[in-house]
């Protein structure tokens, strides 16, 4: 193998799932075909090696996007010891609340009056106000909307039974490495700088979560969630159903974490002690995804609810396909 073949595997990887971002696509198969910045990029830990998070770094530095790949190249290479303290700090958290909008159904699906939500991987817990937002699901020959606040749209085919309210939730917290503060313009500013350069409705709607959240403190852990998850969840209110979920998160574990994480859960629901509801890539937690029955998934995430897939998501909640 090529010294730098991980480094050029990643980042072709990427450029196929960022269709919707011609720059990082552009900068993703220039990475590719760049042997001085695959040694850079090389040299950094695995984990932060991620084209997001390495773009990310380079915008918040200067580089234009959109904006061509040399524009890229010329901040990585001369600014490279100001890169690596950027990647060094901080890490992909984009906490996209458009997900609420496919997430919303399959916490419908367990029937519970009250719940107790427990985000893994919260950042700053934007996700975690499903009950803050209107829902607008509009399939081939109907449009069902439901709950007060701004407007999440998502496009929906095959068959859900839609939620006729929004959750009605008692208890809320979540669990990051690095917490993001609502409060904090900083914070906020890296979150907008995550989202793909052309994306100015997810920009947008980023502002909107951050009042959303604002009104409503959440208790949020700092810790890894293989040890902390357990703490949490003790301190869920007698009467309350509790969910733990994440989105876009599994997938920045270890491969073997990934597998004691899906453990856990699986043992936790088993003894009852909360439901599950997943929503990650096809590869992050194969036994999910296995469950689809051979559906194709494509560049699209698997939504599962107690470990069985339910549903595919567009990787920022604009369209969900219901299996079940």
């Amino acid at each position: 193998m090529e010294p730098f073949q991980p480094v050029v595997d990643a980042y072709l990887d990427f450029a196929r799932h960022a269709v919707d971002s011609p720059t990082f696509v552009e900068w993703s198969l220039g990475v590719a075909d760049d042997a001085g910045v695959q040694r850079l990029i090389a040299g950094l830990p695995p984990i932060k090696q991620q084209p997001n998070l390495i773009f990310a770094a380079a915008r918040w530095l200067g580089a234009a996007a959109p904006g061509p790949y040399q524009g890229f190249r010329d901040v990585v290479v001369g600014r490279w010891s100001d890169v690596v303290a950027v990647v060094s700090t901080r890490a992909t958290q984009t906490n996209e609340v458009g997900r609420l909008a496919t997430l919303v159904p399959a916490f419908a699906t367990i029937g519970a009056e009250r719940i107790a939500l427990l985000e893994v991987g919260c950042s700053a817990g934007l996700c975690l106000h499903p009950d803050g937002y209107r829902y607008r699901w509009s399939s081939a020959d109907s449009v069902v909307e439901v709950g007060t606040g701004p407007v999440l749209e998502c496009r929906v085919s095959g068959a859900p039974s839609l939620p006729e309210v929004v959750p009605q939730i008692g208890w809320r917290g979540g669990i990051d490495l690095n917490p993001l503060d609502v409060n904090d313009p900083d914070h906020i500013a890296w979150l907008e700088n995550l989202i793909f350069p052309e994306h100015q409705d997810r920009r947008d709607r980023l502002r909107v979560a951050v009042q959303v959240a604002r009104r409503s403190p959440v208790e949020v852990v700092r810790g890894n969630l293989l040890t902390e998850l357990p703490v949490l969840l003790d301190r869920v209110p007698s009467g309350l159903t509790p969910i733990v979920f994440h989105t876009a998160v599994i997938a920045y574990l270890e491969p073997d974490d990934r597998e004691r994480f899906a453990a856990m859960m699986r043992e936790l629901v088993r003894a009852g002690a909360c439901h599950w509801v997943s929503n990650e890539g096809a590869n992050v937690l194969p036994a999910v995804t296995a469950s689809t029955g051979g559906v194709e998934v494509g560049n699209r995430f698997v939504l599962g609810v107690d470990g069985r897939a339910v549903g595919l998501t567009q990787s920022h909640g604009r369209a969900l396909e219901w299996l079940v």
